[in-house]
């Protein structure tokens, strides 16, 4: 991954001539010019864009697959569900995962004859997976950091006739490649870290399937689920410095979980990078890094929004995987966790500053 970062940089300087910039143009065009026979070029801003081309290509490059992008990441998941599934199909979700995928499929996919079950990432396994058409797989967990072994439910499900989605957005392609692992689709919202800055909304589907990816085209060219050409234009820059950012953001998560295990205010702290986490071995096995986000308990809600909302390094926000350090209590979010439960996104700030300001807010709250 060190020499495909090092390449990424590059991709667009391969095809640079004399005179082009050297940053990537933001092409904010809905139609093109298109006289006579018009196959092989742009033609309307709904089928293509050169903006996402260079994003997909970039996408391409570090998924080591075929990459297609969307508004958001729940477009991409969208579209892998409704380009992929029919009437009587079976579908497994995550318990524990992303809640909004659990809504999409309750909400929508029901409604066309498709069943859902749901099951824990730590016992994902569990069960089998005989008569899903789709397995999908969320790993690690948001906000819990449970983890499931992603090789070993693919090898499951596929031997049982079922397609294995991953979502990989907590870990990006830095951090966890689940296509090595056995997966046929990765999707995630690059609208976190990829991007970086907080600024938009975006997502992708990856695969190394043609039949699948043909079917996602189409269905983003027929629904219209495209991202904007200014969206594409804010992500391929994020993606330029995604390596450092992540790096920066998994190695200042590892030292900030470890100092809050010892913290009196802390009564858990879940994050993969410990050892005596339940799920630090697997971890090690199949991930890259840790990754950035830790969750942790404290002893009520209004302790947990009295250290989020008193510390001066750290946003009280949705989402994660920005420059910025950032938290939620998660509870009132819906997720089924304690009402002291806070998940948080390490950013990009020097660790010992941040640490210094996490420390002292958490000293405020007490135990």
């Amino acid at each position: 991954m060190q020499s495909r970062a090092a390449s990424l940089i590059h991709l667009r300087g391969r095809s640079l001539e004399t005179g082009d910039p050297v940053p990537l143009p933001l092409v904010q065009a809905a139609t093109f010019h298109t006289p006579g026979e018009s196959t092989g070029v742009h033609q309307y801003g709904r089928f293509s864009n050169p903006t996402w081309d260079a994003v997909e290509e970039m996408l391409t490059h570090l998924e080591s697959a075929k990459s297609l992008t969307f508004p958001s990441g729940m477009a991409a998941i969208a579209a892998v569900m409704f380009a992929l599934l029919k009437t009587g199909d079976r579908v497994l979700l995550p318990a524990d995962g992303y809640h909004t995928t659990r809504i999409l499929a309750d909400r929508f996919l029901t409604k066309l004859g498709i069943s859902v079950d749901t099951r824990p990432t730590a016992t994902f396994l569990d069960g089998g997976f005989e008569g899903y058409r789709l397995v999908f797989v969320e790993s690690p967990s948001n906000p819990n950091l449970d983890i499931c072994d992603i090789a070993a439910v693919a090898e499951a499900a596929h031997a049982a006739g079922a397609i294995v989605v991953v979502d990989n957005t907590t870990m990006t392609p830095y951090g966890q490649r689940p296509l090595e692992l056995g997966a046929d689709i990765v999707v995630a919202a690059d609208t976190k870290a990829p991007n970086g800055h907080s600024d938009a909304l975006f997502g992708h589907v990856a695969s190394r399937n043609e039949e699948i990816m043909a079917a996602v085209h189409d269905w983003r060219t027929m629904s219209g689920s495209i991202p904007s050409p200014f969206d594409a234009w804010l992500v391929h820059r994020g993606l330029e410095t995604l390596e450092v950012r992540f790096d920066r953001m998994c190695s200042s998560a590892e030292t900030i979980a470890r100092r809050l295990k010892q913290h009196p205010a802390v009564q858990l702290v879940r994050y993969p990078g410990l050892e005596d986490d339940p799920s630090h071995n697997l971890a090690r096995a199949q991930m890259e890094r840790f990754g950035f986000l830790v969750s942790l308990v404290l002893a009520t809600a209004d302790k947990a929004e009295d250290f989020i909302n008193g510390c001066p390094l750290m946003q009280a926000a949705t989402s994660f995987g920005s420059v910025h350090t950032s938290a939620e209590r998660r509870n009132k979010r819906g997720d089924a966790v304690a009402p002291g439960f806070v998940r948080i996104a390490v950013g990009c700030e020097p660790v010992e500053e941040l640490w210094a300001a996490i420390a002292a807010s958490l000293d405020r709250v007490g135990s």
